[in-house]
């Protein structure tokens, strides 16, 4: 049994992305399917599939690579709020990853968002991760 199931679906992407696949299949759920439809609208993976017809359900993801130099189109990919220790913001502490450049993924009352879309909507949550 997981404790964390977000961070083993970052784990999976992060490792995946080290190894070289193309393609990486995690345990789905709600949560891990918002966060998999963000990565794709922000251009970090190149597409995903949903599979719920089985058991259990997984969603399948095709990362992204430069295809010149084979580099990833995620840099670095980091958990921030874990089970043992949550991390709350206010509108007004939102943090911004790389200057802008990257995403931080936020846990608000009106779902999963971009800190970029959060801070427009002027609402404050949970801090899920760090995407460069």
């Amino acid at each position: 049994m997981l404790t964390d199931p977000i961070a083993d679906y970052l784990t999976r992407i992060r490792n995946a992305i080290m190894a070289g696949h193309r393609i990486v299949e995690v345990p789905s759920s709600k949560m891990k399917k918002e966060i998999t439809k963000i990565l794709f609208e922000k251009g970090y993976i190149l597409n995903y599939k949903f599979e719920d017809d089985k058991f259990p359900a997984t969603i399948k993801i095709a990362l992204k690579y430069h295809p010149v130099s084979k580099l990833s189109a995620i840099n670095s990919i980091k958990r921030v709020s874990r089970p043992g220790l949550r991390k709350f913001v206010g509108v007004d502490e939102l943090p911004r990853v790389l200057n802008g450049l990257g995403i931080a993924i936020i846990s608000t009352s009106q779902g999963l968002m971009t800190d970029k879309e959060a801070k427009k909507l002027r609402v404050g949550g949970e801090v899920v991760c760090y995407i460069s």
